[in-house]
């Protein structure tokens, strides 16, 4: 794969975080995020903006089950029925880092980036996104696949198509909302 299609995804998330930012300070609407296999490139993109201290206070970098449980409130019987790579940990997470922060929109991602961790139940390249606002909840599974370039590997593939589609959902949410 050519560098061309990666620098394509990594100028529609830096369009899209200018988006979200400029609408939700007309709104003044406050987002944020918690995160694990994108490691807080979604925090990074939106805080990149001029004038993103006004939409977000609060972002979670949350890799690890204790900090998914213990800041974001995901429950322990959700992280054993369903596992950290689940659209229910998804929700919880997104709902979590919402209340925690008081904010208007929550985005969250879990999944598996690679090189390695991926098993048959959960590939390499499935991320869960959830965003959430006050009254609902989107969430949805997704398979990124594993493509490389010169400048990026396979993982670097997989956490911007995750953030591209996490912050796209995000706009949706916060531009259907009334």
């Amino acid at each position: 794969m050519n560098d061309t299609e990666y620098t394509k995804i990594q100028i529609e998330i830096s369009q899209l975080a200018q988006h979200i930012v400029k609408v939700c300070a007309e709104r003044r609407k406050t987002i944020s995020s918690a995160e694990s296999c994108t490691g807080g490139l979604i925090s990074a993109a939106v805080t990149a903006i001029s004038g993103s201290s006004a939409v977000t206070e609060l972002n979670v970098c949350s890799y690890s089950n204790r900090i998914k449980e213990q800041t974001l409130g995901v429950s322990a019987s959700t992280l054993k029925q369903h596992t950290e790579y689940s659209v229910q940990c998804a929700e919880e997470m997104a709902r979590g880092v919402m209340k925690l922060a008081g904010a208007d929109f929550g985005v969250s991602t879990t999944g598996v980036a690679g090189p390695t961790g991926g098993t048959e139940e959960h590939p390499i390249g499935e991320v869960c996104i959830a965003v959430c606002s006050r009254d609902r909840t989107h969430s949805k599974r997704y398979i990124f696949e594993q493509k490389s370039g010169s400048s990026f590997t396979a993982r670097d593939y997989i956490r911007a198509c995750a953030v591209r589609k996490a912050l796209m959902l995000l706009d949706l949410i916060i531009m259907t909302e009334q």
